[in-house]
């Protein structure tokens, strides 16, 4: 049930944060960043994040029991551009719909599509309560339009509850168009890796199920060398497990990327744990039967520093596109989050059952 609906506007924005709604221990106020980008703090007893309703939805920053989230980068505040590259920072990512992954030399589409920073028509707040407690939701629609090829409706929206340093994350995509449409998806999530923690996951370690890619990436730049990054590749593609301990040393510059062939659990979920020495965990769900391929990527340098720990995905890197047919909807849900020590050791007891 939602009550308390809060239709956003502009000018309720300003260099100064203030206070927009209160209920039930949930906060949300608003702000604009000096570059000008709209911003919405929601807060709970364990934390907050930072959303930016009107530039892809993107969780922006995200932080629970002291513990910055979010991956480290170059950006430490949004800018205002529809460029995916000069404002890449944030937690989380909506990525596609029309194309998705990096352009080839003859593509026109956008580096992971027209989603991560898409300008939003609307955006709203609601209060509200349903089975698993009191929340505070932020959502919006993106309505892209372009003439004799697209016409969809993006509607994402971020729950966040009462002492819960987990988010439910989902988006709805209309097909408003008269013919069938290519639903390309990715969740773009990215956490701050961790030294030395562990990678627990529900797929099995070896190189049938965790395929890494030895390919060097051209849209990006390092001064690693590329005989020494590839070997370290090669050594992760013949043997995946590899990379479960996070080895502050390893060469994930620039970049590494596998795809992960999950299994889902008796609800359909698919888990993915980084456990951190101290016992916490940054932790997503996702769901297998919506999102049937997933990748994870790690990117690791003095000014980058990611952790992609599953990307669940509907296609990419040549996978296969998911159709939707004129007047159709589809809906992509997941969780991410932080779990605390007794949590986690709850979801690794589920993992070995």
């Amino acid at each position: 049930m939602t009550s308390n609906i809060i239709h956003l506007q502009k000018h309720f924005f300003a260099e100064k944060e203030r206070v927009l709604s209160e209920s039930d221990g949930l906060i949300t106020s608003v702000f604009t960043y000096e570059t000008g980008v709209h911003a919405i703090r929601v807060s709970n007893s364990l934390g907050y994040i930072i959303i930016l309703p009107y530039q892809g939805q993107q969780i922006w920053h995200c932080r629970f029991d002291d513990r910055d989230l979010h991956m480290k980068s170059i950006f430490d505040i949004p800018e205002p551009t529809t460029v995916y590259m000069k404002n890449y920072g944030g937690f989380f990512l909506h990525c596609g719909i029309t194309d998705l992954g990096v352009p080839g030399p003859t593509d026109t589409f956008p580096l992971h599509g027209e989603l991560p920073n898409a300008p939003y028509q609307k955006a709203y707040v609601a209060h509200g309560q349903d089975e698993k407690g009191q929340y505070v939701m932020v959502s919006g629609e993106y309505t892209h339009k372009m003439a004799f090829n697209h016409h969809y409706r993006a509607t994402p929206s971020v729950k966040i509850y009462q002492d819960s340093s987990l988010l439910d994350v989902s988006i709805e995509i209309a097909n408003l168009f008269h013919i069938t449409m290519d639903v390309k998806y990715l969740a773009h999530i990215n956490f701050r890796p961790v030294d030395h923690a562990k990678l627990v996951y529900t797929a099995p370690y070896d190189p049938e199920h965790v395929a890494v890619s030895v390919d060097v990436p051209n849209h990006i730049r390092s001064n690693v060398p590329v005989d020494d990054y590839v070997a370290f590749k090669q050594k992760l593609k013949e043997n995946p497990a590899l990379h479960h301990t996070i080895d502050p040393n390893a060469l994930y510059d620039p970049e590494v990327v596998m795809a992960i062939k999950y299994h889902s659990d008796e609800n359909g979920i698919a888990h993915s744990l980084q456990v951190h020495p101290d016992g916490y965990a940054h932790y997503v769900a996702h769901k297998p039967g919506q999102l049937d391929q997933a990748l994870r990527w790690i990117a690791r340098n003095p000014n980058h520093d990611a952790m992609g720990l599953v990307l669940p995905c509907s296609s990419g890197g040549g996978l296969p596109t998911m159709t939707l047919e004129a007047g159709g909807n589809v809906r992509f849900d997941m969780q991410m989050g932080l779990l605390n020590p007794d949590d986690v050791q709850k979801h690794m007891h589920h993992l070995t059952r």
